[in-house]
């Protein structure tokens, strides 16, 4: 059986969108409650180990208090740098020593850093974030439970994970980093706070995917023309006035929903380039700014349909559940079971 890996962001859910919107804090506490349900959910599959990243607020410390479990729980032992990095390390570390998949706690940013560091390694993302479009809100004993039938071999990893798209922004020929969802141009040419929700900053927006049901730019997207994720094309917008004045409401943070001017928008096929006329920017990438350019920089956005893995919990279970991985059938010649509800028990020879 496979290990499983754990990253815990300290800081997602708590970035400055929640003075300048409505969105809700997440704190380490609830993050720590988060793992432990986790690790009860893994050690009920008989999971044999499980690795957790370090982090200076001891979240997995928190979690393993006064927990009694069968299998090992083990913590990295790398560097803290006590920034994003450290994800991105925890990661490649995981994927070396061969983690069925890792179970990521924050939002689109976090699973970002973790998927460039990941490998072929799936992730199976849990939302503790802003921005969730990569990410979905789960219940942390069911993750255990789905992430144990896929470290057991209960279920075929073919079965159960799916390759996501990403977008990646290169400088000349030099990849200089990837986005999972959304990666905007902004004019707004700092890092600042990092985190971006100003309309009025906006010049382009690039998206792998395109969904009405979700806050942040890929709403934006999605009250223009809604893309799936597993639509192989990815969309770019042009923010600004155009002739026929168009202009699009979206909820691009908790509480936070504006009209955004659209001057145009298209589908891009995968590998194709997109130039970015050279000029003062910063470049934001699901949902926080990363990297700020001047006009002596050449970069380009191309859409690629082999991103990170990423596994279906759901589908995990009800694999697990069709082939009788939590059934404990008593030793004898026969099963009682029960038929459409009838009140007399029915028996059939094993």
């Amino acid at each position: 059986m496979k290990p499983i890996g754990i990253i815990a962001n300290p800081w997602s859910g708590k970035d400055i969108r929640r003075l300048v919107t409505s969105g809700s804090v997440v704190s380490n506490n609830e993050k720590a409650n988060m793992i432990r349900r986790i690790l009860q959910g893994l050690d009920s599959t008989g999971v044999n180990e499980t690795v957790i990243m370090r982090d200076s607020s001891g979240i997995g410390a928190r979690a393993m208090d006064h927990l009694d479990l069968s299998m090992e729980v083990n913590y990295l032992d790398h560097p803290m740098t006590d920034n994003q990095d450290d994800s991105t390390l925890a990661a490649r570390i995981m994927d070396e020593k061969g983690v069925a998949c890792i179970i990521v706690l924050g939002g689109d940013g976090t699973n970002r850093v973790v998927a460039k560091g990941a490998g072929q390694t799936p992730l199976l993302s849990v939302s503790t974030g802003t921005n969730n479009a990569f990410c979905e809100m789960l219940e942390g004993t069911l993750v255990g439970m789905a992430a144990g039938v896929l470290a057991s071999g209960a279920v075929d990893r073919e079965a159960v994970c799916k390759q996501m798209p990403s977008l990646e922004v290169w400088k000349g020929d030099y990849l200089l980093d990837i986005a999972l969802v959304d990666l905007v141009i902004s004019s707004a040419n700092y890092i600042g706070s990092r985190a971006i929700w100003e309309e009025d900053a906006l010049e382009e927006v690039f998206l792998t995917r395109a969904e009405p049901g979700h806050i942040g730019f890929s709403s934006l997207g999605g009250h223009l023309r809604p893309l799936r994720p597993d639509e192989p094309r990815g969309m770019h917008i042009i923010v600004g006035e155009g002739d026929d004045d168009q202009r699009v409401m979206a909820p691009i943070a908790p509480g936070l929903v504006r009209w955004v001017s659209i001057k145009q928008y298209r589908l891009i096929e995968a590998g194709a380039f997109v130039k970015i006329t050279p000029r003062q920017l910063s470049v934001a990438l699901d949902g926080e700014r990363e990297h700020v350019l001047t006009q002596r920089d050449t970069i380009s956005v191309t859409y690629n349909p082999q991103g990170p893995f990423v596994v279906n919990p759901t589908q995990a279970l009800e694999i697990a559940s069709e082939s009788g991985f939590f059934i404990k059938r008593p030793a004898g010649p026969t099963s009682k079971v029960f038929v459409d509800n009838e009140p007399t028990p029915v028996w059939f020879k094993k």
